[in-house]
């Protein structure tokens, strides 16, 4: 998963840099993969100034790490391209690290969050038909050549608002998957364009300055209100909005019969609640998720349950959890305390580690499970690394009985549009019933919220939308293109043991810009 941010500022004498900055480090969610001991996880920025001169820094680290004040400072320009990203697809070189860029035609700036699933394919054309070079294995790099070799198409010394249209059609025509971009031409202006389903975020916001109108685009409302930017508006499917760089506005939906099928698993867990995506409020659609795992408890265990006690893990179940709670008339409390210094685990590389980060990651506070019957809450349940590590260290604290809920339903298939969960060997609920999950995990019982209550826990909100990319529970790709073969590749590339590897991580940077990337020792 990636967050992508893209601005441009009416008054060109001021620098984009310091707001870029600002909405990666309220994206850092999208990007954070690290582990102790390596970075896998990257952050960049790529601001463009007088005369079209870009300027770039990116690398592998979070945002804290890739940049301070006077790299902010080499940032020259009044509108920037800004990405963080964990690693999904390809590896987690530093020559992977976004945005991209390609000097021809025009100079032109790439970042992305998703994935394509024929990737394959368009490789071999950009090498035997478009004779371009692609120098990494990301889908971004890849993304960036197809637009660029339509913008080529045009022969013309400068572009327009209609060339921009007709290119990104021609990215809709050959590439599936799911993805949403941001771009910067140089000296022109930026874009932003959302895949033909809509699987992946991205909008866009105003700001008046005394200069005219500021534009940025990202990947959540959260970054565009933390710039007190307003008027915030999601990207349709398959929608194509330009801001050249006299902020005028023009935008255009190139796939009007678009099947909008947005990515469900936004809402679980990746998105930050206090965000609004394609007009659903997280923290409310979290709410309501919350209120129908109360049923299901309800419906699994009875009214004369014997939960005492009802305990979220950190932090995105917290909004459930109290809602469950409210609904079960059950005492609600805090009993693990989090280190927020220790990165997600179920996206970390290698089992081992994941163990060992989870009990660094979570304490047990004994004075909350001694003597009880504890219901823990959780978003949802991916490997089950986390949630194994969870139900022990209960026990630990003294628990008497440890119930397990998840506010999504089994997750039982990989994802392919961008979320790295992708081998369903290494799922917990894979080929296993929920007594079978419990065993595993060795809590008493499992219950997970099904299919049916966590879209209606959505859909309430914004019925307009009546189809959603729900693959990693029900095994249904909205693209097409997803086959067992396509599968047994992605695993391939993905699954424990062969991401992340060392050569991977030392890799030289690609050429193309001067990097003034931090060097991380």
């Amino acid at each position: 998963m990636c967050g992508i941010t893209a601005l441009l500022l009416a008054d060109h004498n001021l620098m984009a840099s310091p707001e870029l900055h600002e909405g990666l480090g309220m994206l850092q969610h999208r990007g954070q993969a690290s582990t102790p001991g390596g970075y896998l996880d990257a952050a960049g920025i790529v601001t463009c100034g007088n005369k079209g001169r870009l300027y770039q820094i990116k690398g592998n680290g979070m945002v804290r790490d890739v940049f301070d004040q006077p790299k902010l400072e080499q940032l020259i320009g009044s509108m920037g391209v800004g990405h963080v990203r964990y690693p999904t697809a390809g590896s987690s070189s530093t020559s992977e690290a976004q945005p991209f860029y390609v000097n021809s035609p025009y100079g032109i700036v790439f970042a992305h969050n998703g994935n394509l699933v024929n990737a394959d394919e368009l490789r071999a054309f950009m090498d035997q038909d478009a004779h371009r070079h692609i120098n990494t294995d990301s889908d971004s790099e890849l993304l960036l050549n197809i637009f660029a070799d339509n913008l080529q198409k045009t022969g013309k010394v400068r572009i327009n608002e209609e060339d921009i249209f007709t290119a990104i059609k021609g990215i809709y025509d050959v590439c599936h998957g799911g993805y949403a971009c941001v771009a910067m031409i140089a000296g022109f202006g930026i874009i932003g364009f959302r895949d033909p389903h809509g699987i992946r975020p991205v909008g866009f916001a105003k700001r008046q300055s005394p200069k005219g109108t500021d534009y940025m685009f990202a990947s959540e409302s959260v970054v565009c209100d933390g710039c007190s930017f307003s008027d915030f508006e999601d990207l349709k499917p398959g929608e194509a909005v330009i801001v050249n760089k006299n902020s005028t506005v023009t935008r255009r939906q190139l796939v009007p019969n678009a099947s909008f099928s947005p990515c469900i698993f936004e809402y679980v867990y990746f998105s930050r609640p206090d965000s609004i995506i394609d007009g659903i409020s997280v923290y409310k659609c979290r709410l309501a998720m919350g209120e129908a795992l109360a049923d299901q408890v309800l419906k699994k265990m009875g009214p004369d349950h014997d939960i005492d006690v009802i305990i979220p893990v950190p932090d995105t179940s917290r909004v459930a959890a109290l809602q469950t709670a409210y609904k079960l008339d059950i005492t609600y409390r805090e009993g693990f305390i989090k280190n927020r210094y220790i990165g997600r685990t179920f996206i970390m590389p290698g089992q081992a580690m994941r163990k060992k980060t989870v009990r660094r990651k979570f304490n047990a506070m004994s004075l909350e499970f001694a003597g009880k019957n504890v219901l823990i809450v959780d978003d949802s349940i991916v490997r089950g690394t986390t949630s194994k590590e969870i139900v022990q260290m209960a026990r630990d604290a003294g628990a008497k009985k440890v119930y397990l809920a998840s506010c999504a339903p089994a997750i039982r298939y990989p994802n392919v549009y961008g979320i790295d969960m992708p081998s369903p060997h290494e799922l917990v609920a894979y080929n296993k019933n929920e007594d079978d999950i419990a065993i595993a995990l060795g809590a008493d019982k499992v219950i997970f919220q099904n299919l049916e209550g966590l879209v209606a826990s959505c859909e309430k909100f914004n019925p307009s939308i009546t189809k959603w990319d729900a693959s990693v529970f029900d095994g249904k790709y909205v693209t097409g293109k997803v086959d067992e073969a396509y599968l047994a590749h992605l695993e391939s590339l993905r699954a424990d043991g062969k991401k992340g590897k060392l050569e991977d991580l030392q890799s030289p940077e690609t050429l193309g810009l001067i990097n003034f990337n931090l060097q991380l020792k």
